[in-house]
């Protein structure tokens, strides 16, 4: 008995690390594009926003796009979704290290890359929930999370290295091999089977691409000078507003729908998911504003860049071990709300250090406590959302809480990277029409050049188009340069800021209510109110 159950555990140990790799390549692929923008931007010959742009449109499809895969998963099976999840991220690494265009890496990476993430995120999620029971499940719930934490932790290191020494196309490689591992010891995952209607909900479908698309559609449009910003945040906001009512009207029909508008009467599952996009736009937005800021200010290389990311992504990652393995009997609400403190405090910290730093090595103390923040949230908002949840709701569930987390994150980088980028211009229009050395030519000038892309240069590019122009002009449009910089971080900070303050009320509303049962020792407990 003692050995069936040493080999049941080792089976169960090899498994939840299987599914945990998976979420390490999710996480550590956009961790390289961040750190590796600079080389990505001149190997290619294209924009700092172009980058940025693909990078939130691939976390905008998997957002778009998740609950049709989770329902594609409960139909033709949550294993199989799993399976073509990580082959379309496979085919989003593999183009990325042969890739010579941006149209590439948006179409192969962006959009592919990001349909695959749509399919394999609920199906991981609902995988762990069918796979694992009890202690088991919550440890690799806390698993999955590390290797999240992991991701962030040595991405932005191993990445940076690879990119600055070797070349930024050998990360996505040794993406594409981790993946081709997982694939090859598929058999270790037994599928958990879908009982639900088997109908499919075309309506609900069409309404969540448009809603949830449309609405991060228009903050990327808006970031790259586009007119039609309004026209398409009205058609996210209006067919969101509409999937809601759908969902109300097919569950009064008692037809199937996309999902069960009946998982939303729970609060806890409302706490949990308005706490895991809260926690991905704080993330996400950290994640692109910083590598930006190292890279253009410091003038950072990929290396030197994860390295002054690095208090934050390791102090995520070992706070995140720590707390999957050592929560014990404490309330998993409590540690969140300590993790939406710490994170706010961390940011708080942050954003005054900015004009005083001559290098990333100021912002360590405060990226520390920001890590330690993300750290336990990473550990706890997973299992708190999702174990509670039977197994005949829970790829529903899995698909909602990969929506609130992917449409979180894609909202944090387009929302920040465009805050960034426009504060740029407006603070260096603005402080060039003011300043008292430039003429007023001159102030023509340099407004004509930012349009063009000032807005992505280094000091040391600047003034190598300055070159021969007076020396006070050089020195003047060199201060406006730096100040408009650490003006544009403090405005996209302000993003995190919000979105974790916002966290911190979320979670003392979830410290009040009783700590929730799981399904399996409370089934449909929580299902029905």
């Amino acid at each position: 008995m003692t050995t069936h159950t040493e080999e049941n555990n080792g089976k169960n140990n090899r498994l939840a690390i299987l599914l945990a790799m998976a979420m390490f390549v999710l996480v550590v692929d956009t961790s390289i594009m961040n750190v590796s923008i600079s080389a990505i931007v001149n190997d290619l010959g294209t924009t700092v926003s172009d980058i940025q742009a693909a990078i939130a449109l691939e976390a905008l499809v998997s957002a778009a796009f998740i609950l049709i895969g989770s329902k594609i998963g409960d139909l033709y099976g949550r294993k199989r979704a799993y399976i073509l999840g990580l082959i379309g991220y496979g085919i989003g690494a593999i183009a990325m290290t042969l890739t010579q265009s941006i149209v590439y890496v948006i179409i192969f990476w962006a959009i592919i890359g990001g349909l695959g993430a749509s399919l394999l995120l609920p199906a991981m999620q609902s995988l762990v929930h069918g796979n694992f029971e009890g202690a088991m499940q919550k440890k690799a719930y806390a698993l999955v999370g590390a290797a999240a934490a992991i991701a962030a932790a040595v991405g932005p290191l191993i990445g940076g290295f690879i990119t600055t020494y070797l070349s930024w196309r050998v990360g996505f490689l040794l993406e594409a091999i981790i993946i081709a591992i997982v694939l090859l010891n598929i058999r270790l995952v037994k599928d958990a089977p879908y009982t639900g209607p088997r109908q499919v909900d075309v309506v609900g479908a069409i309404l969540s691409v448009f809603g949830m698309g449309g609405i991060v559609l228009s903050i990327l449009v808006w970031q790259e000078g586009g007119e039609a910003v309004g026209l398409l945040m009205a058609v996210g906001i209006v067919a969101m507003f509409l999937f809601a009512q759908w969902l109300l009207r097919r569950k009064k029909q008692e037809k199937p729908a996309l999902i069960d508008p009946d998982l939303f009467r729970s609060q806890y599952f409302r706490l949990g998911i308005t706490g895991q996009t809260l926690q991905n736009i704080a993330l996400g937005g950290m994640m692109i504003a910083l590598p930006i800021y190292f890279q253009m200010v410091f003038e950072y290389t990929a290396m030197e860049t994860g390295i002054a990311i690095a208090p934050l992504s390791l102090s995520m990652f070992a706070v995140a071990l720590l707390a999957g393995r050592r929560a014990g009997k404490r309330r998993g609400s409590a540690i969140i709300r300590a993790g939406f403190a710490a994170l706010s405090v961390g940011v708080i910290l942050l954003i005054p250090l900015i004009p005083r730093a001559d290098s990333g090595l100021i912002f360590a103390i405060p990226l520390i406590i920001t890590g330690t923040g993300l750290g336990l949230l990473v550990s706890q908002l997973n299992n708190y959302t999702l174990s509670p949840i039977s197994e005949e709701r829970v790829s529903e569930a899995a698909g909602v809480n990969s929506a609130g987390g992917s449409f979180g994150l894609s909202f944090g980088l387009a929302f920040a990277g465009a805050i960034m980028l426009a504060t740029m211009a407006f603070t260096f229009t603005s402080m060039a029409e003011s300043s008292v050395i430039l003429s007023p030519d001159e102030q023509q000038q340099v407004s004509t050049a930012l349009e063009e892309d000032a807005q992505i240069m280094s000091n040391t590019q600047l003034e190598e188009q300055l070159v021969g122009q007076p020396t006070d002009v050089q020195a003047e449009i060199i201060r406006i340069n730096t100040d408009a910089r650490h003006v544009a971080l403090q405005v996209a900070l302000l993003v995190p800021l919000l979105a974790a303050l916002l966290g911190l009320f979320d979670s003392i509303r979830m410290v009040r209510l009783p700590e929730p049962e799981p399904a399996n020792s409370a089934e449909g407990t929580i299902l029905g109110g």
